[in-house]
């Protein structure tokens, strides 16, 4: 079976959503910033942009007013089925959210393991030990976090966990935020991290899903989750 990757323009407009829906730089009613700065910022040509935000626009997610730029929709986040209706810090207990990732990641693993590129795998990498300096340092690594998970998930070239990527991604920005000081945490999870990587480095996609398990169960642990 072929697995079609993403078109750049189709992966920009994930990056911007998650800017949004995740990050929370922009909300409802922000003007993007102008074409110009915002395509420098990400890597892109103009032209690339321009087809992001229309993928967004069909996504009702944008709205383009003429003459006056590109926004965030007002109601985006009001509408049944926006990202993180129904996962918040406040009705999301932190099991809840682990029980959530321990059904999605390991597989998400075992397919990007498969289906990444040799390009997505380098970058997976980076970002691992990007994120395995900051572990050490004891520094806040919750960016860092989203953007290796973040990573993964868009390697296993599967569109219907392109559309839960937010939804992952608020996943893990919640456990990380309520965990990420614990030396339990810590130490386990550079053992974790450095386990799929080496999985998934050496293409091996049944190590890489036994190894997120068992960083999703060290993960959940100090939580009284089973």
């Amino acid at each position: 079976m072929v697995y079609l990757s993403k078109t750049l323009s189709e992966m920009i407009a994930d990056d911007i959503y998650s800017m949004i829906a995740v990050e929370n730089r922009f909300k409802p009613g922000d003007k993007l910033p102008n074409e110009n700065d915002f395509s420098k910022e990400l890597n892109i040509n103009r032209s690339t942009l321009r087809e992001a935000n229309r993928i967004l626009v069909t996504r009702n997610v944008l709205e383009i007013k003429r003459g006056k730029g590109t926004f965030v929709r007002n109601d985006f986040g009001k509408r049944k089925g926006d990202a993180f209706s129904a996962l918040t810090t406040e009705t999301s207990s932190v099991q809840e959210v682990f029980e959530m990732r321990m059904v999605i990641e390991p597989e998400s693993a075992y397919y990007a393991t498969l289906r990444a590129t040799e390009s997505e795998i380098k970058n997976i990498l980076a970002l691992g030990e990007k994120l395995e300096q900051k572990i050490r340092d004891d520094e806040d690594r919750v960016d860092e976090e989203i953007e290796f998970h973040k990573a993964i998930a868009k390697a296993t070239h599967n569109s219907f966990m392109n559309r839960l990527i937010p939804v992952l991604l608020q996943a893990v920005y919640l456990g990380v935020v309520k965990t990420q000081h614990d030396e339990y945490i810590r130490i386990n999870t550079l053992k974790d991290h450095r386990l799929i990587m080496d999985f998934m480095e050496n293409r091996d996609a049944e190590g890489a899903r036994n190894a997120m398990r068992l960083h999703m169960v060290h993960a959940s642990k100090p939580w009284g989750k089973n």
